[in-house]
């Protein structure tokens, strides 16, 4: 499947969830978009997995093949399936960006990245999925260190995740520990995706 590249906005309406996690986009009309928005059928159980499905994967910004792959990867690790494959989503080099404020948006973090502005332990890595492990160290290359997008996305950043942790001085974020699921996306029902990929 190829990348999405539409309005968020109507996507996060017509799932009735904040893509963005900022609840900016239900705020306004908290109804799903088009002339029939606010008469919504009833969904079967099958649409309501592929929802929960859909919300995780538009979060993330991946695409079907790579969601998919990644579901699998999870599932042959120890523990919980849809926990692991949460924190496997979360542990994406783009995310932990988002996550420690050098961009606004996971899209925007994704674009940093492509564009080769971030280094990982002093390597510079251009790939949005590269999948980080504790201890590791990101941070800004030299001559990416004075970029606007950047200096106003950490601005105006208040909060962030006990699991990553920001060096101000030296413009660094860690990748502390993988995260405990009540950590991050409360909303979201992971066992649906297991449902729903367990067809």
């Amino acid at each position: 499947m190829s990348k999405f590249t539409g309005s968020t906005w109507k996507i996060s309406r017509r799932l009735n969830y904040s893509i963005s996690e900022t609840g900016k986009e239900l705020q306004k009309r908290p109804f799903a978009p088009g002339q029939h928005g606010k008469k919504r059928n009833k969904l079967t159980e099958y649409g309501i997995q592929l929802q929960e499905k859909q919300k995780v994967r538009f979060t993330y910004g991946v695409n079907e093949k790579q969601f998919h792959k990644t579901f699998l990867e999870a599932g042959k690790m120890a523990g919980v399936h849809g926990a692991n494959f949460l924190k496997l989503l979360e542990s994406r080099l783009d995310n932990v960006i988002y996550r420690a404020g050098f961009a606004a948006t996971r899209a925007q973090a994704r674009q940093l990245v492509n564009h080769g502005h971030f280094l990982v332990d002093g390597k510079k890595v251009d790939i949005p999925s590269y999948r980080l492990q504790p201890g590791q160290v990101i941070t800004l290359k030299e001559t990416s260190k004075d970029l606007k997008v950047v200096k106003e996305a950490l601005e105006a950043k208040l909060v962030r995740c006990d699991y990553v942790a920001f060096d101000e001085n030296k413009m660094a974020a860690t990748f502390v520990r993988y995260p405990e699921r009540n950590e991050f996306l409360p909303e979201i029902n992971e066992q649906l995706i297991v449902e729903f990929y367990s067809r």
